[in-house]
């Protein structure tokens, strides 16, 4: 296994241990969220996260930005299986089969790491490190006009790739920041 992969995959077990764990705690409640509101949850982390760094590390919260870019990640995993599933009213589901939904977009996250990664040589880690929250942000207004041309685009990626981005961006920077 490569450096990489061994990287990806530590934050990997990190991030769905996290998830199991509250959907232990909270269920699977996220599921009456509408993908806006998701997204809002993701900007929010990221708003976060470059707040921080333009403010030179100074923060009032103790909260360390590890945890907004592991958010980042799994709210755009549950995008992705709410884009599957749909939003419901009744957000009393077996934890077990959300949780193999998260397993399965996860994997293909990886997937398109490797393959992204074999035809850029691994240019992410000789980039800034400040760099990922904007390419996050700048994904995050993508989709926020993917949304208002009703999840259409003619040209560009869909929203699932631009997602896919996202989670691979957070660990990008996840690695480096380790």
């Amino acid at each position: 296994m490569s450096n990489t992969q061994l990287e990806y995959s530590n934050i990997q077990t990190e991030c769905s241990n996290l998830f199991y764990a509250k959907a232990k705690d909270y269920g699977t409640s996220w599921r009456v969220m509408r993908l806006p509101s998701l997204l809002d949850q993701i900007f929010i982390k990221a708003k976060r996260i470059r707040s921080i760094q333009e403010n030179e590390g100074e923060q009032k919260v103790n909260d360390p930005i590890r945890g907004d870019y592991i958010g980042i990640i799994n709210y755009c995993i549950m995008m992705l299986i709410q884009m599957e599933l749909g939003v419901t009213i009744d957000a009393d589901e077996n934890v077990e089969a959300i949780f193999s939904l998260y397993n399965i977009n996860f994997k293909k996250a990886n997937q398109i790491m490797l393959d992204k990664n074999h035809d850029y040589g691994e240019a992410w880690r000789n980039i800034n490190v400040e760099s990922f929250i904007d390419l996050i942000l700048s994904r995050i207004a993508r989709l926020k006009q993917i949304f208002t041309n009703k999840h259409t685009s003619e040209v560009s990626e869909g929203p699932d790739s631009n997602l896919y981005d996202m989670v691979n961006y957070a660990i990008f920077a996840l690695i480096r920041l380790d």
